[in-house]
């Protein structure tokens, strides 16, 4: 039995008989078009321009007070004359060479901690994941005083046992651990996700292995990990952007020193633009970050086919 005209609704009728679109059909678009145009006027404004005035800007030398002057590839060949841009590289490979992997394995482990079922499991879940929200201007003066040397409460505890504290955030050897250390206390933002995965894992796998006589490490390995590694790879992704980008700790609590160990990437072009005007040669910076970030990216994702299992595969 064929259904009338008004039974098909004007949504079908997006085009007339000759191919053009039909009147319904255009005044939906114009509609659409005015709910989404308060968006697209703030990424154009925002997102798009500012991206393409710094792709022209990396060409020029500009002090943002007068004119930008074309200089062509003169940025980027000073650049990698630039002791203090290889040092910061330096700096930013070390932070994210230690704390994407130490932040993995302890989200990870914290979250099998809090995926066990022990009362009161509500309360601990939401203390360790209380630090991710802290405000990061309010925690880095909070480790900045943990970490003095004389007065803070980490070398207060060391001296306590025996051990003479480090200097910390005054020593160059151990400025960056100290920010990694730091890092890791905030995991609790990756461990909520790594806990929603864990949720997500059928239940009847742990007991086809208990049947098996598989012991709780081989769990881990052979099933938590696999039907994890989809949410590892998710905050191995956003782990490496966010430390290609690490700055306002090291802004707030170091400003790059001691002896520039501290100097990273994103906080070398902050000083750039904003404390020496040197606006193109900042620009420049920002897009060999962008292009660094990129192929890392791309590097993980072509590694990814080789450990992240989806269950929906075959």
């Amino acid at each position: 039995m064929s259904r009338s005209s008004a039974e098909v609704g004007p949504s079908v009728q997006v085009r007339s008989s000759k191919g053009t679109m039909s009147k319904i059909a255009k005044v939906n678009l114009r509609n659409g078009m005015l709910f989404v145009s308060p968006w697209l006027a703030g990424f154009a404004a925002f997102s798009l321009l500012p991206f393409l005035l710094s792709l022209y800007y990396s060409f020029t030398t500009y002090d943002v007070v007068s004119s930008p002057v074309w200089v062509g590839l003169d940025n980027f060949a000073q650049l990698f004359k630039d002791p203090l841009f290889w040092k910061s590289i330096t700096n930013t490979m070390y932070y994210t060479l230690f704390s994407v992997p130490l932040g993995i394995v302890f989200g990870v482990a914290l979250a099998l901690l809090l995926n066990m079922k022990v009362k009161g499991m509500a309360l601990y879940r939401t203390i360790f994941y209380l630090p991710s929200i802290v405000p990061v201007v309010a925690s880095s003066v909070l480790w900045l005083w943990l970490f003095d040397p004389q007065f803070g409460l980490i070398n207060g505890l060391l001296d306590a046992i025996g051990i003479a504290g480090p200097g910390w955030l005054v020593d160059p050897a151990w400025s960056k651990p100290a920010l990694i250390v730091m890092g890791l206390w905030g995991v609790g933002g990756a461990m909520i996700i790594y806990l929603a995965g864990l949720q997500d894992i059928p239940q009847e796998m742990y007991e086809s292995a208990q049947i098996d006589g598989a012991v709780w490490w081989q769990k881990i390995v052979y099933i938590t990990l696999p039907m994890l590694s989809p949410v590892i790879f998710f905050n191995l992704i956003m782990g490496l952007i966010g430390s290609f980008q690490y700055f306002t700790q090291a802004y707030i609590i170091t400003s790059g020193g001691p002896n520039d160990s501290t100097l990273f990437y994103s906080l070398y072009l902050y000083k750039n633009a904003f404390s020496y005007f040197h606006m193109g040669y900042a620009s420049a910076m920002a897009w060999i970050l962008f292009l660094l970030i990129m192929a890392v990216t791309l590097l993980v994702f072509k590694s990814s086919a080789r450990w992240v299992f989806y269950g929906g595969e075959r």
